[in-house]
């Protein structure tokens, strides 16, 4: 007997909801079982990394599922039809929550913004897209909601979008589309053709090649930040890391994000180590703004960049997602 993608999917999202109910007595009866001593740092660090792993992977797999289901509504075809003709404002605004939902890679980064470019799209809302897709996506929100909580999620969120609209928008008001390479410019586009649209099972099939695809890609990052942070969750004194990350620093977020900006990592390293720090008293505001610098201004992205953007273009574009992060780490280091 054959099943059809939505069955299985429905199965799978039945067996997910089982697995994800019995992790935390499953994972306290093995701590238990391994007869370790209580109050100990190694046992403090174990029961860490037995936990969160696999909550971690198994609400990164649910979420890729469903995000899998979303792209296929947004081609990049689509999504620069979707930018054309806007009001320089609300195209950032747009622009930026597309970046959500379709998170690009890298890698996509050189013909999306040739793409955007010759289709007309202004050059800040193309900024706004290519700051918003990296930084907010579904592996960044997925492990910060099941490490920190929805509030923290949706504070990520937020402002990430917010720093995408502000940075596309400064720099549209700069008048730097004379810094873009010569060449972007004679690139010619064809007309854009839209997909033919999938039926719902197509749409299923590309959510577990999504799965596929990118838990394959990143669960070896998950264990190690995982590890790291459990590590320093375990063995890292409190008042160290306090001292280097807390509100009394002032100069905490300008350094974080200093040590950020030339880092590379995804959001599946990275954030469990944000984890482990906040839990020994890093600031959120300087934790947020370490986690923005690392994912949101990817080395790999900019020098690929490059190829497209004079450098003059390049350190105003880092300037100003460097300053935005950094105010928003001031900012919530002040209200929390």
């Amino acid at each position: 007997m054959k099943f059809r993608p939505t069955q299985v999917a429905i199965s799978f999202v039945a067996a997910w909801a089982v697995v994800y109910i019995a992790l935390e007595p499953v994972t306290a009866s093995f701590v238990s079982l391994m007869s370790l001593p209580p109050e100990n740092k190694l046992t403090e660090a174990i029961r860490f990394f037995l936990y969160e792993a696999p909550k971690v992977l198994l609400l990164l797999t649910l979420v890729v599922f469903v995000v899998g289901i979303i792209r296929t509504y947004f081609s990049p075809e689509r999504t620069r039809q979707m930018l054309g003709k806007r009001s320089l404002f609300l195209g950032n605004i747009l622009a930026s929550m597309l970046g959500i939902v379709t998170p690009f890679c890298s890698c996509s980064a050189v013909p999306l913004f040739i793409g955007f470019v010759e289709t007309g799209i202004p050059l800040g809302v193309t900024f706004s897209f290519l700051i918003a897709a990296p930084m907010i996506n579904e592996v960044a929100v997925v492990l910060l909601f099941g490490l920190f909580g929805w509030k923290t999620a949706l504070i990520y969120v937020v402002t990430g979008l917010m720093i995408a609209i502000a940075s596309g928008y400064v720099i549209g008001r700069l008048n730097v589309e004379r810094f873009v390479e010569q060449w972007v410019y004679s690139v010619k586009s064809g007309s854009i053709a839209l997909e033919s649209n999938p039926t719902f099972d197509d749409r299923v099939r590309a959510g577990f090649a999504a799965v596929r695809d990118i838990v394959t890609k990143v669960w070896i990052y998950v264990l190690v930040g995982i590890g790291v942070g459990a590590g320093v969750h375990g063995y890292v004194p409190e008042n160290f890391l306090a001292g280097i990350m807390g509100k009394s620093a002032w100069w905490s977020v300008p350094l974080s994000v200093l040590i950020g900006v030339p880092l590379y990592s995804n959001a599946a390293g990275i954030i469990p180590i944000v984890h482990a720090l906040l839990e020994k008293g890093a600031s959120l505001g300087t934790a947020l703004a370490f986690m923005m610098s690392v994912v949101g201004l990817s080395l790999p992205e900019t020098i690929i960049l490059r190829k497209v953007l004079t450098l003059p273009l390049i350190f105003i574009f880092v300037g100003v997602v460097t300053a935005g992060i950094t105010i928003v780490g001031y900012l919530f280091n002040l209200i929390y």
